[in-house]
């Protein structure tokens, strides 16, 4: 993949609350297995208690968006948020990643923040989520 990318999208597993590694290896066979991915399709995931598990990590073409994996980083929380709000555990740790990404040249500076669904016809990132994407580039206009 080019670096730095200009979109992070923001996915969610649509999985029950997870704060366990066990989640993380249950999604990763359903990528493996039943979709028949490398790995996790996803970039990054972040579970409820804030930690980031790196699924293919920066500089590496996801599986999360089709026809914008190339130019894009996808990131998904852990859970389904179309039932309850992401934990501000979770939302600090996307924060961090971020700025992580521009800093080390994996992400544009000014990238754009988009939920699954601004790309692809699906409920993802959530509706509780998804409503919360605006918050979210606010503060990371203001990091």
């Amino acid at each position: 993949m080019k670096s730095p990318v200009q979109t992070v999208i923001i996915h969610h597993t649509a999985l029950r609350y997870c704060d366990s590694v066990s989640q993380l290896a249950h999604i990763q066979h359903m990528h493996m297995q039943e979709r028949g991915f490398d790995d996790i399709g996803y970039n990054f995931l972040i579970s409820g208690d804030g930690m980031v598990y790196e699924g293919r990590g920066w500089g590496i073409v996801g599986a999360h968006a089709k026809e914008h994996n190339f130019n894009s980083v996808g990131i998904a929380f852990m859970g389904n948020f179309n039932d309850e709000m992401p934990s501000s555990a979770a939302q600090s740790a996307l924060l961090r990643l971020l700025h992580i990404g521009v800093l080390h040249g994996h992400v544009w500076p000014n990238f754009v923040l988009e939920g699954h669904r601004d790309v692809a016809k699906t409920e993802c990132p959530g509706e509780y989520l998804y409503a919360l994407l605006p918050k979210l580039r606010d503060q990371l206009q203001n990091q």
